[in-house]
């Protein structure tokens, strides 16, 4: 695929000038990424420090990149390389650098495993040349690729329901069962403020995931959840009395709210139900009028939750201004999908979910090669304002991605971002010394992308005065 703005390159063939030419528009339309966003698709900490000690040169073979190899080519880019380790084969591994994919004949089930992350790092220290020419297993691969991504865009729409009637009355059932556990929920609530809070702290954890097992048996999933968390909120520190009351509040106003639902529009009921735990099928959601934007990759957050690992990527999009939130789950140890390059650009549609604040999305369809970007951002103020804005669509939400621009950390006594009018926003007290932050700024002005929460800023990735990415 192109960049946006070039035209698509044409196949090199035999003719050793269209060769030439092609591997010439190869190295003038592809950015190299930093070192800094390659490993920051790395899917944990271990995986993180061995691809640094395998990206030498010495241990590859057979190793180069080129451009699509025709005008029909359904891949952009791609790098490849073998890898020779201790086995007596080598290790063949490859990456399509428009998604990012990846492939590698290692037994690792982690997406991307250390040898293809080692391989983009040769790769972005530009000691991987350019060639028109593709081996024959790369070519494989690709077209394998291309040809799933012909049969899951010619794949029809799901098959209908057997049984319309039988579909509906299950439907029913399920609202009643959350109706009854949110009436017996909002009876507990009541009880715990009108006992006083002190009873929180000597609660043990089980007695909070009592309480989260019978929301889940009435299939009010996220609520159970939600309460799960609040198990940790007596022990995190001076003010957890105010801090549990506000998710108290919160709770209540959601069993309210769904008690409530006939009075409201379609929007905020969407909003209201997935709060408490209905689900809606990505087939529905991919169904819906797509938006095409130009999406800047602001950031990537990964956390475990729940016995679960969860990705959170935060795009927003160029033209409309649009925030997105793309989410992946796996659980612990198992591959996850490859996430996007922060710092980068992608042209493609995305379906949001439903919702009186449409936030959570997915993409459906790509047009081009990822392209470096360094997005606009706000002043703290301004920041606050589109945070406002956003909660006056969704009490509930509890994360906000935001970008600000022009500025630098300070610490007096805790770290936080400042802006040039001197106003401020003190990091999460999870967050370590950012020290990664601090070395890039050098007391210079920095955009940083974040998540802003009621607690504090996370920041997760941060651009310098001269284009320099680094991943927080």
């Amino acid at each position: 695929m192109a960049m946006p703005g070039t035209p698509r390159m044409r196949a090199a063939g035999s003719d050793s000038r269209v060769s030439s030419v092609l591997v010439a528009r190869v190295a003038a339309v592809v950015e190299q990424w930093s070192r800094d966003q390659v490993l920051a698709l790395a899917s944990d900490a271990s995986s993180h420090l061995a691809a640094q000690s395998i990206a030498t040169a010495e241990r590859w073979s057979r190793i180069g990149w080129s451009s699509p190899a025709g005008e029909d080519e359904d891949s952009g880019p791609v790098v490849w390389g073998e890898y020779h380790g201790s086995g007596a084969r080598p290790y063949r591994t490859c990456a399509d650098l428009s998604e990012p994919a990846f492939s590698c004949s290692c037994p690792s089930r982690k997406l991307p495993c250390k040898h293809a992350l080692a391989l983009l790092l040769l790769w972005s220290d530009r000691t991987v040349e350019a060639t028109g020419d593709r081996p024959d297993w790369v070519a494989e691969w690709v077209a394998k690729r291309a040809e799933r991504a012909e049969r899951k865009a010619g794949r029809g729409p799901d098959t209908p329901v057997a049984d319309p009637a039988a579909a509906q009355r299950r439907a029913r059932q399920r609202e009643d069962r959350v109706a009854a556990g949110l009436e017996e929920f909002d009876r507990w609530l009541r009880d715990q403020v009108r006992g006083g809070l002190a009873g929180a702290a000597r609660a043990s954890y089980r007695d909070w995931d009592t309480v989260a097992a019978r929301l889940v048996d009435s299939q009010a999933g996220s609520v159970g959840a939600w309460v799960s968390r609040l198990a940790a909120v007596p022990a995190s520190g001076e003010g957890w009395p105010g801090r549990l009351l506000e998710e108290y509040a919160l709770l209540r106003l959601l069993t309210v709210a769904y008690r409530r639902l006939p009075q409201f529009g379609e929007p905020m009921r969407a909003t209201v139900r997935t709060r408490v735990g209905f689900t809606i099928r990505q087939e529905e959601i991919r169904s819906g009028v797509p938006v095409r934007d130009h999406w800047q990759v602001l950031g990537v957050h990964q956390i475990d939750l729940d016995r679960l690992v969860t990705r959170r990527t935060w795009l927003r999009g160029v033209q409309t201004g649009t925030m997105a939130l793309l989410l992946a789950f796996a659980p612990p140890g198992q591959p996850m999908e490859v996430p996007l390059v922060v710092g980068t650009t992608i042209d493609a549609d995305l379906a949001f979910y439903p919702g009186a604040l449409p936030l959570r999305a997915v993409i459906t369809e790509r047009y081009a090669m990822p392209a470096p970007t360094r997005p606009p951002g706000h002043t703290v103020t301004g920041a606050l304002t589109t945070y406002a804005d956003a909660l006056a669509c969704d009490p509930w939400l509890d994360t906000w991605p935001v970008v600000l621009a022009e500025v630098v950390p300070t610490r007096s006594p805790t770290w936080a971002l400042a802006d040039p009018t001197g106003a401020a926003l003190e990091l999460h007290p999870a967050v370590e010394d950012p020290w990664p932050l601090v070395g890039l700024s050098g007391g210079h002005p920095v955009t940083v992308a974040a998540e802003w929460t009621p607690r504090g800023l996370t920041p997760l990735t941060a651009w310098s005065v001269e284009g320099e990415v680094v991943s927080l």
